[in-house]
């Protein structure tokens, strides 16, 4: 069917939305955004769905959402005997709204369901999967990116994102589906009144924030610590949770980025709304200026990431997602043996992009450290294989370099709750030492030495975007540099094909990890670069690794090696 053959059908059939038979009738005659709505149908990846906001079958509206879930429901009850869901969402534009459209077909397939009555964060839907004993879940976000977006991630029963065989499935029984004719729906007052849709109760709630406490270490500490936050939830889930958990260890001067405190899919005062970048905690660091806390706090709207920010000479200065990944771990490993509490044979799962410094601190406190795929549904995987084995108290944190955290083993993906909670404890704890943050991170690259690292994307738009991206890859596998920026690659690691190479020694080894287009080069010194395509995004991803004994001379490095670097993705 044709561009405007799918327009005039959505414009006879595409009426229970006002919002979408606006836009329709606005665009009529238009022939451009006519073909960017339905030249493709929106893209179901490993994760679910994300896209913009709007019409058509490249959008993100309710019949794409509902066509999606009819495909999840197909694949439950093929793989399952009476399945239930869990299911949340956050503060983003339409979000409730796509919450009960996934509910109603689900329900109307015979799936009981168990959906948050108010946005909550995507760390309380994997809990909630888990401890209601669901056999799947529905989170409604589209994480950090800008507010035209939103998204649909489907979970499985072991609380984390789907599994590649899963979403496979799934994509297969969406593509057999016409979006007005095949898809189950039901009214969600009826299904609610019959007992088949459920609100998750406080005592879930409660009982997450329970399994969150008691992650502390040193939360005993925090209330006489004289720890000051300024915390910003960038308009999203966290302010109930975060707040909440703070105050319960006693952290009790916290000032809240009054302009960010509370819901707004708009995101009116930071439009790109990702605690990894500057801009987007601009309105909390004027809110230091003034208040001069130890901290700023910042979570992103589904609150599974956490950037901070701390005083500096007479600035702040933010730590990357790399830093306070090391830093946390380093202080659990320390806190934990200190206290008896670390266990036998600990390990720590952190992914292939992520600061090699981990190696050094799992060797100095003893603990085994695991490189998994990107994405944090790998290190819950880890976290699950564990407890098939009776196992899971072995594991004492993970991480990735994006900002993603998660220390204990009740949620199986990052939680920017937990987090928080942690790194507001760790302050506190180096604070009654007299010891800043800064100091500490300064404390850490002393004994370690500095690993810095960047990420860079390089942006390919179309279909000879496309094009042009794999040459790129197939390019650097099949001739991949000798050096970079006069550094000789000592190691090259194709997880495509499963081989590790030593350069040195001509050795091959096999990687155990799933295949998957990423290709590393190690560089003399410890330096490392790492490129994968993005699996969301037309974009070449790039991660520089520079290691260095100072600042000065990582900082020096990482622009050779990025200068170097980037001529092959031009």
């Amino acid at each position: 069917m044709s561009e405007m053959e799918l327009y005039e059908l959505w414009c006879e059939n595409a009426t229970q939305d006002p919002d979408l038979q606006a836009e329709l009738s606005s665009i009529k005659g238009d022939d451009e955004a006519i073909n960017d709505r339905f030249y493709r149908d929106l893209e179901f990846g490993t994760g679910g769905l994300r896209g913009v906001i709007g019409a058509g079958t490249n959008r993100m509206n309710i019949y794409t959402v509902k066509r999606a879930t009819q495909g999840f429901a197909d694949y439950l009850n093929q793989e399952y005997t009476d399945p239930s869901v869990a299911i949340s969402f956050d503060s983003r534009i339409k979000s409730d709204v796509f919450s009960k459209a996934a509910a109603e077909v689900l329900a109307a397939n015979g799936i009981k369901v168990h959906i948050y009555s108010e946005l909550m964060p995507t760390p309380c839907l994997s809990f909630a999967v888990r401890a209601l004993k669901c056999q799947g879940g529905i989170m409604v976000t589209a994480s950090h990116n800008p507010a035209k977006y939103n998204g649909y991630k489907v979970y499985g029963e072991d609380g984390c994102q789907i599994t590649l065989r899963g979403a496979e499935i799934i994509l297969e029984k969406i593509n057999s589906l016409d979006i007005f004719n095949d898809v189950k729906t039901s009214s969600f007052d009826e299904e609610l009144a019959k007992g088949n849709i459920r609100y998750i109760g406080a005592d879930v709630i409660e009982d997450f924030y329970k399994h969150v406490l008691a992650e502390g270490i040193n939360t005993d500490l925090c209330a006489s610590s004289g720890l000051k936050v300024v915390y910003t939830p960038l308009n999203g889930t966290g302010n109930k949770p975060v707040r909440e958990i703070l105050r319960r260890i006693g952290i009790s001067d916290v000032t809240v980025v009054k302009e960010q405190e509370n819901p707004d899919g708009n995101f009116t005062t930071c439009p790109y709304p990702n605690p990894e970048i500057r801009e987007a905690l601009e309105v909390g660091l004027r809110y230091c200026n003034e208040v001069k806390p130890d901290l700023l706090l910042a979570t992103d709207p589904d609150c599974d990431r956490v950037g901070i920010a701390v005083p500096d000479g007479d600035g702040y200065a933010l730590f990357s997602g790399n830093e306070v990944g090391a830093m946390l771990l380093e202080y659990i490993c320390d806190q934990r043996i200190k206290k008896g509490t670390m266990p036998a044979d600990p390990i720590a799962v952190k992914t292939i992009v992520t600061t090699d410094i981990v190696s050094l601190i799992g060797k100095e406190y003893g603990v085994k450290i695991i490189d998994v795929l990107t994405g944090f549904k790998f290190i819950g995987e880890q976290i699950g294989l564990l407890e098939a084995k009776g196992e899971e108290n072995r594991y004492v944190f993970g991480f990735e370099e994006s900002y993603g955290y998660l220390s204990g083993s009740y949620v199986r993906d990052k939680d920017a709750v937990n987090a928080s909670m942690l790194i507001c404890e760790m302050a506190a704890y180096y604070r009654t030492k007299g010891i800043s943050l800064i100091q500490a991170r300064e404390n850490m690259y002393k004994k370690y030495g500095v690993f810095y690292q960047t990420l860079y994307s390089f942006t390919f738009e179309g279909e000879s975007g496309m094009n042009k991206m794999s040459e790129i890859m197939t390019s650097l596998r099949n001739a991949p540099p000798t050096e970079i920026a006069g550094l000789k690659v000592v190691k090259f690691e194709d997880y495509k094909t499963s081989v590790a190479k030593d350069i040195l020694t001509g050795a091959e080894t096999e990687i155990t990890l799933p295949k998957s287009n990423v290709l590393a080069f190690y560089l003399e010194g410890g330096s490392k670069c790492i490129v994968r395509p993005s699996g969301t995004e037309p974009k070449i991803k790039t991660y520089i690794t520079a290691k260095q004994p100072t600042h000065e001379e990582a900082h020096a490095l990482e622009a050779k090696l990025h200068d170097d670097f980037s001529r092959y993705f031009k």
